[in-house]
């Protein structure tokens, strides 16, 4: 974070700081780049968050459509059809697409922000991009964390839970 925004954090009661740091502006930054690699390698990226507020911003930022739980039926069933068809290569998503949805070709998550510390909504999230591609693409899984927060005490709590089901994490402090 910034120092502006880490001044913040400090000052914040505990219930508001784990929310500052989740809508850290960097992870905008970062999220940019991430799909900007990403899209040139011609993967289907899904970019999912908590807070709708944020996942405005990053939606116009990239260009992508954004899917939230007041995303009409009809609509949702169009975006899931185009990314599935090759028209979209990025849905930003809410928590709405934690369940019951089915984009077996999404091969990247970005992660930006989450529920606390919830080890359920990780997996599922995880669980979108791990399905068998047809032409055999990897899957990445990126989560955006604020450092030396809650943000990133729930974060290590979540990676636990995960490497003990046996997935391999790499933390990397920038991305290039």
């Amino acid at each position: 974070m910034d120092d502006e925004r880490r001044l913040m954090y400090a000052l914040a009661s505990d219930r508001s700081k784990y929310r500052i740091a989740a809508e850290n502006p960097r992870k905008l930054e970062l999220a940019k780049k991430i799909v900007e690699y990403h899209r040139a390698r011609g993967d289907k990226i899904l970019v999912i968050g908590m807070y709708v507020e944020q996942l405005e911003r990053i939606s116009k930022e990239l260009n992508a459509p954004l899917l939230t739980g007041k995303t009409p039926n009809h609509a949702r069933m169009k975006l899931y059809d185009d990314f599935r068809n090759g028209r979209l290569d990025t849905i930003v998503v809410s928590k709405v697409a934690n369940f019951a949805v089915n984009l077996p070709d999404a091969n990247v998550a970005i992660q930006i922000s989450g529920t606390f510390g919830s080890r359920q909504e990780e997996a599922q999230r995880l669980g979108r991009i791990l399905r068998p591609k047809a032409d055999g693409s990897p899957a990445f899984f990126y989560s955006l964390v604020s450092k030396d927060t809650r943000d990133q005490d729930f974060s290590a709590k979540r990676q636990l839970f995960l490497t003990e089901q046996g997935y391999r994490y790499v933390i990397n402090e920038t991305f290039e």
